[in-house]
């Protein structure tokens, strides 16, 4: 049974979601250590953009996006004691996101943090947010926008 529960958050006001619909990410958020309740939530339909709205503090609410989507590149190596503690498998159903953060107004470029990406395990509903260790990748990877991006990004 799949019992609904109302959200009341700054940004999205109500949100409505089921037990099934949280990810819970055990150790947190760099820097939130204590928020592990998380709701993925679409920016719009053709957006990029994804939210991660804490459960557990419905103020704040986190920009992410498919790191693929801008850069197409990105294959960051998980560990495998960080994908034991994850449960994942080579046919595990995942989603890799990474923060996002929009520079200039109106946005420019987009800051995504390449070095800790947020690897989620869908079929478990857990999370982690997962300090890479490879010097190639940046907290602070820069991305020009183009017009489509820069739309969605403005909205955001």
């Amino acid at each position: 049974m799949n019992t609904l529960t109302v959200l009341m958050g700054t940004r999205f006001g109500a949100v409505e979601f089921g037990e099934l619909d949280v990810l819970t990410i055990q150790e947190g958020l760099i820097g939130f250590p204590t928020l592990t309740q998380f709701l993925l939530l679409s920016h719009g339909e053709q957006s990029p953009f994804q939210w991660l709205q804490s459960i557990d503090e419905p103020g704040l609410a986190f920009l992410v996006v498919d790191p693929a989507t801008f850069v197409p590149d990105y294959t960051p190596e998980i560990d495998d004691a960080q994908a034991e503690a994850l449960a994942l498998s080579e046919t595990t159903p995942r989603l890799l996101r990474t923060t996002a953060r929009l520079i200039g107004q109106p946005a420019e470029e987009l800051s995504l943090n390449l070095a800790a990406p947020i690897v989620l395990n869908l079929e478990h509903r857990i999370g982690k947010q997962v300090v890479l260790d490879n010097e190639a990748y940046n907290i602070r990877h820069r991305v020009k926008l183009n017009s489509n991006a820069e739309c969605e990004a403005r909205a955001a």
